[in-house]
């Protein structure tokens, strides 16, 4: 009995000890600030920078109804990395949700705009996905959305 208990008593301390293969979080703020203020500077764009690391364009401010962080909104986007590469895209009559339930960037960078507004959010990795790989999305990246608020519900 006691020739079982060992190794069993061995392998928990063992799987205790190990992260489960998860990797602990990484600061990517350095290399994403670069990456966006390149972006910036290679499309001619006038951007805003937010306190807390956002990047914003407004294109057009619109004339309708501004969301609050809590607000239900309908967006037409298209998410896309800084090398184009698109990696999700909403249909023209864009998507309905509560701006509480998606990233913190989509949280903080809509209420930028008003209803009929339209611009684009760079989207540093701490207010994205962070460390965390998400479907075609790598851990770290830089998110970029030109949006389209096409309604506060």
């Amino acid at each position: 009995m006691k020739f079982i208990l060992l190794p069993l008593v061995s392998i928990l301390f063992i799987s205790c000890l190990s992260d489960g293969g998860k990797s602990k979080p990484v600061d990517y703020t350095v290399q994403n600030e670069k990456e966006i203020v390149d972006y910036v500077a290679k499309n001619h764009l006038t951007a805003q920078k937010s306190a807390t690391g956002l990047y914003y364009v407004v294109s057009e401010a619109g004339t309708g109804a501004q969301p609050i962080a809590t607000s239900n909104v309908t967006v037409a986007y298209k998410g896309y990395f800084t090398n184009g590469n698109v990696f999700d895209q909403s249909k023209a009559e864009g998507i309905s949700f509560g701006l509480n339930q998606v990233i913190k960037g989509w949280t903080e960078g809509i209420p930028h705009f008003k209803t009929g507004g339209n611009g684009i959010l760079l989207i540093p990795a701490h207010l994205g996905y962070g460390s965390n790989d998400s479907g075609p999305i790598p851990r770290g990246s830089v998110l970029i959305f030109e949006v389209k608020l096409i309604a506060v519900n």
